[in-house]
This record gives C-alpha cells, sequence and structure tokens, in this order.
C-alpha cells in the first residue's frame, strides 16, 4: 500500500483529500503543520502532498528539509499560482505543482502519474546518454557536463533525458508534457513545461544542444558531432 503524508490545515480540504485517497487504496498520514510533519515523516513515505501556507512555517521549508532527508516525490497544493512560486517549487525538487481550488480525481491522476514515473524511472536499464557536452548516466540518475555533476530537480532531470532520448527530433509542447507528467498530457498547466526548461537551461550554462523550435517546442541536437 502506497503510503502518503498530507500537510494542510484546511480541515475541511484535508478530510476531503484523505477520503478520496484512502478510497483508492492509498494509506494517508495528514498533519496540519510543519512540526507535525516532521514527526510524522519517515523513511516508508512514498509521497508527499505539500500545502505552501502552514501556521508555522512556509511549505518550500519543509519540502527542503525533505530533500535532505529523502528524494521522495513531492506535489504542492497552493492558491499560489504565479510563475516564480512555481518555478521556485519545481527547483526546491517539487514533482509536480497544483493550485486550488482543484479536482480530487484531478489530484489522484497527478499522483498515479507521478508514481509511475518514479516506478518507470527505477527501471531504466544502466547505461550512459550523451550529446555533445553533456553526459546522463542512467545508472545513477546523474547529469554531467565535461565531468562535473550538474545537481537536477526530478522533473529537470525527466526534460533532459526526454529530449536526449529523441536526439534530433523535434518534439511538441504537447509531446514533452504527455511524455514527462501524463499520459493523455490534461493534467498540467502548460507553464510548467516553460518554467522547467528555463531551470534546466540555467543550470546547464545555457547549452547549445538544446534548441527552441520556434512555435512548436523543442530539439536536442549535438552540434559537435
Amino acid at each position: 500500500m502506497t503510503k502518503i503524508l498530507l500537510l494542510e490545515d484546511d480541515e475541511t480540504i484535508s478530510f476531503g483529500i484523505v477520503t478520496a485517497l484512502k478510497k483508492k487504496g492509498y494509506e494517508v498520514l495528514c498533519c496540519p503543520s510543519i512540526a507535525q510533519g516532521k514527526l510524522c515523516f519517515s523513511q516508508d513515505i512514498q509521497m508527499i502532498l505539500l500545502d505552501l501556507n502552514l501556521p508555522d512555517g512556509t511549505g518550500y521549508e519543509f519540502c527542503k528539509w525533505v530533500k535532505k532527508q529523502q528524494d521522495v516525490p513531492i506535489i504542492f497544493l497552493t492558491v499560489r499560482d504565479g510563475a516564480k512560486d512555481i518555478s521556485k517549487g519545481l527547483d526546491m525538487g517539487g514533482d509536480d505543482y497544483i493550485t486550488k481550488p482543484f479536482h480530487l480525481s484531478v489530484l489522484e491522476s497527478r499522483i498515479g502519474a507521478v508514481l509511475r514515473r518514479v516506478s518507470k524511472q527505477t527501471a531504466e536499464p544502466p547505461n550512459k546518454l550523451s550529446c555533445g557536452t553533456i553526459q546522463i548516466n542512467l545508472d545513477k540518475i546523474e547529469v554531467q557536463m565535461q565531468g562535473t555533476v550538474i545537481p537536477l530537480t526530478a522533473a529537470e532531470y525527466r526534460l533532459l533525458l526526454v529530449l536526449m532520448e529523441n536526439k534530433g527530433k523535434t518534439l511538441s509542447r504537447t509531446l514533452l508534457l504527455e511524455k514527462l507528467w501524463d499520459a493523455e498530457g490534461n493534467f498540467v498547466n502548460d507553464n510548467t513545461l516553460t518554467v522547467t526548461m528555463k531551470r534546466l537551461r540555467e543550470k546547464l550554462g545555457q547549452p547549445r544542444e538544446i534548441l527552441t523550435v520556434r512555435g512548436i517546442g523543442y530539439r536536442m541536437e549535438d552540434l559537435y558531432e
């Protein structure tokens, strides 16, 4: 049974989420504060649903603390829908960002999508991918440029991986959303892709290998071949 930790101080919202997820077979621990969340957190937690506005701090603070303990998938649940908030959440290691209000069916779909991605990542065959100065070690889920390890969030890593697996092919934004977040691409704000790509490029030093195909999407090109 998948064990989920929910940090939400609104009793009405938390009750609805817990009830819906338990019907789907999930085990849910609900905490109204960061302090209680830390007490409930353990190594067998497989997913965290995290509100940003908590009585004793922000969800960002808890996310940062969790990532030091364990690389567990995190989905932010918040009323904040600005690009800066989304960017910050993804940059800190969040796997998804859902703005309130939302339908419980959408939340369930997002949780399932994230869990499938995590499961698929752990099943990747051991080998390496390369494009120009960029290399991915699939054994370690590690990205390097000229021997230097580049720390990426899970979302940034997945985006780079899809681009490198399809090197030389132009991938539309719609196709990338389908491959990265959900089989149908119905549950992700298009802005998430833009923010993730921006952060990825910044961390890789604006690499020449990632090309923008105006009005369509992106392409990974080995310009050094």
